[in-house]
Parts: structure tokens; sequence; C-alpha cells
């Protein structure tokens, strides 16, 4: 892994950059405060511009409940490659790349709010489809999370041990 930007007496583990960070521990927040908070917010809000104009497109393209579910499992797929290459495996180790690809692009791409706002206008016309709908979500984004960072971890493990 490459150096983490800030000095050990941070306590920070050597890691990519995560806005989602506890603002009550000290070592946490400096992640998030003077120059680098710009820096975090610029990628965040490219990324995030991005990944909702992605996401409005595929809806355009296929205008149906149906494509925030297959927006929000792909995503989540992407979510759990992302998150293993960055986090566990350290792959990439660019500090940005978490915040770019994760919080923005992908956090842009998926999103609660249009899953909400369908299941609330499944539930007006077809109850039961409503609930189908719902637990489908969920079962397919935990499904996919799951089967992207085990999918990641293989291909990562299989290279390293590889001659």
């Amino acid at each position: 892994m490459s150096e983490h930007p800030y000095p050990p007496s941070h306590g920070l583990r050597s890691e990519a950059i995560d806005p989602d960070v506890d603002l009550h521990a000290p070592a946490q927040r400096i992640e998030t405060e003077g120059p680098r908070k710009w820096k975090v917010l610029a990628v965040v809000a490219a990324g995030g511009a991005i990944g909702a104009s992605t996401r409005y497109g595929v809806s355009q393209l296929w205008p149906s409940v149906w494509a925030t579910f297959a927006v929000n499992a792909f995503g989540c797929l992407l979510i759990g490659v992302l998150m293993v290459l960055v986090s566990e495996r350290g792959v990439v180790t660019r500090p940005l790349v978490r915040p770019f690809l994760g919080v923005g692009v992908l956090g842009g791409f998926t999103t609660f709010s249009a899953y909400v706002l369908d299941f609330a206008r499944l539930l007006e016309r077809h109850r039961a489809g409503a609930l189908l709908y719902a637990a489908a979500t969920l079962a397919a984004a935990m499904g996919a999370v799951w089967l992207g960072a085990s999918a990641a971890r293989r291909l990562v493990d299989r290279r390293r041990s590889a001659p």
C-alpha cells in the first residue's frame, strides 16, 4: 500500500479517505478538516453528478420502477467490489477514489429516494406488487453487495497467488 497522507500520530489506519467519518472521533474528523475537505467535497460532487446523470439516463431509456431496482442492484454489486479493492485488499490506494466512486458516482447512481417513491407509487396501485418490490430490492441489494465483494476477493487473491 502507498503511504498514508496523514502522520501516524493521528492514529488513522492506512486506507483511503472516507467522507463518512465519525465526526466525534478526532482522528477521523481530521480527514474532512482544513484544505482536505474541499478536495473530498469536489470529488464527491463530481462523482455525484456523473452517477445521478447516469441513473437519470437509465430511467429515460427504461421508464419503469424496475429500472430503479436494476440500477440499485447493479450499483450495490459495484459498491461491494469497490469496498474490497479499497478497504480490504488495498488494491486501490489513491486517497480520493473511495469518496469519488463510492460516495459520489455510486451514491448518485443508486438511490434510496427513488426506491421509496417507486414503492409508494406501487403501493397506491398494487399492494402485493409493492411488497414484492420492496422485498426483492432489499434481497437484490444485499445479495449484490455480497456477490461483488466475494468475486472481488477471489479475483484479487487469485492474482496475488499467481506466479
